[in-house]
């Protein structure tokens, strides 16, 4: 019976991770379409950062309702729904050469974007033991950036074959198939693992407020908003073409140097899941991590001349890797509060990442913008090595105040513990 709910449990958390997967191809598609896209709506970087980050516009309004829902309708009849929605918005974006009805799918997919962490951790919780919370999280965001590379160099070729209109409307037609076995397959609890806080979880409301009044729910969210925002800007817009610039390289080629960041991410995100729990230490990881990706972005972004196209290469791994570190404060986040808020704890922390997203794309677009020569290929906006520069300043400074949080966040020591008896 052990073995039985043992695969079943792995089954189950397999499809959340895929649902992971496939909200990141979605989410770092247009990397490598800035230019058709721009051909296609006739519009500026800082529009069509705007239309991107509808997607995170999305995933910030949702992110607490969709911890409520998960909490307390449960994950399977609610991320089933959710899958489908993307689908929908994949179609309607790959379908319509009107940019509002564009920004209303890629709307429709952000909604993804606040159900699918949540969806798979509230899953792991109700399916795995605490201890290997960490460890599983890690891996979920593992598994998560093989989608942020799908959706980088061999998208970037599908698209080449067949255009971005249709790559997406296959992408609608997989989250169909994808939204139709995770009805059939997933249930939301197993009956052998029972959470020993309670049965019933608490109204919704005290579960917000309870998260809400205390300090270390902000400072985790802030802190993980300013590590992510640099991997949706860089790896998810406007990285593939600063490498092209920056490296003379090919889109494809470019698109596979930034695949790195995410191939970095997905192996660390594990290992350092597993190294804090061995170490039995959470902040100190994320401090060295943090600071890691300083050094690789800011040698990325300002030394591009000085290193060789295998150097470079490495540092986009190094970036993601370290990076990846900033996930432990998902573990943190739900180690400060009662297992049956798990939910809804971390769509607050993720409230934050949406934020930081929904402003951060638009930013760098408008920076691009502001110091454009005015030079147009194929009728699309093209810029300098000097305009990336300027435009990526934001990315180290988001990762100094990154460190600057950390400051003020208390240790754990990978116990669960109630906030007030943080030391």
């Amino acid at each position: 019976m052990k073995k039985k709910h043992t695969a079943q449990a792995w089954v189950i958390w397999s499809l959340s991770a895929l649902f992971m997967c496939y909200k990141y191809v979605l989410e770092v598609s247009p990397s490598v379409m800035t230019t058709p896209l721009m051909q296609t709506f006739h519009i500026s970087a800082t529009q069509l950062g705007n239309l991107v980050a509808s997607y995170f516009y999305a995933s910030l309004l949702l992110q607490l309702p969709a911890g409520l829902l998960l909490d307390g309708i449960g994950p399977r009849k609610i991320t089933t729904c959710i899958i489908a929605l993307c689908a929908i918005g994949a179609i309607l974006f790959s379908s319509t050469q009107v940019i509002f009805l564009a920004a209303i799918g890629r709307f429709l997919m952000g909604i993804g974007a606040a159900f699918a962490p949540i969806s798979c951790l509230k899953l792991t919780l109700n399916w795995f033991p605490k201890k290997q919370f960490a460890f599983m999280a890690g891996l979920m965001m593992a598994v998560a950036m093989l989608g942020a590379v799908g959706g980088q160099a061999p998208l970037a070729g599908l698209i080449a074959k067949v255009g971005w209109n249709y790559s997406l409307q296959l992408l609608g037609f997989f989250g169909f198939a994808l939204a139709l076995l995770f009805w059939i397959i997933v249930r939301d609890k197993n009956k052998v693992h029972v959470i020993k806080d309670s049965s019933t979880p608490p109204p919704i409301f005290t579960s917000l407020l309870h998260i809400i009044k205390h300090k270390q729910s902000f400072w985790l969210s802030i802190y993980s908003g300013l590590s992510f925002a640099p991997v949706m800007v860089f790896g998810g817009l406007w990285g593939v073409n600063f490498a092209e610039k920056a490296f003379a390289e090919s889109q494809n080629i470019a698109a596979q140097s930034v695949s790195l960041i995410f191939i970095g991410f997905a192996v660390g995100a594990p290992l350092f899941g597993w190294f804090s729990d061995w170490l039995g230490k959470r902040r100190s990881v994320m401090t060295w991590g943090t600071l890691g990706a300083l050094v690789s972005i800011c040698a990325v972004i300002y030394l591009p001349t000085s290193f060789t196209a295998q150097i470079s290469a490495l540092l986009f791994f190094l970036f993601g890797f370290c990076i990846s570190s900033f996930l432990l404060c998902f573990t943190m986040i739900c180690e400060v509060h009662p297992a049956l808020m798990a939910a809804t704890a971390v769509s607050f922390m993720n409230t934050f990442n949406a934020l930081f997203g929904a402003f951060s794309d638009p930013l760098a677009g408008k920076l691009l913008d502001l110091t454009w020569d005015g030079t147009l290929i194929d009728s699309a906006r093209s810029f300098s090595l000097y305009g990336y520069k300027i435009a990526f300043l934001m990315l180290p400074i988001y990762l100094i105040l990154a460190l600057l949080c950390l400051t003020r966040i208390k240790e754990t020591h990978c116990k669960h513990i109630t906030p007030s008896s943080l030391p």
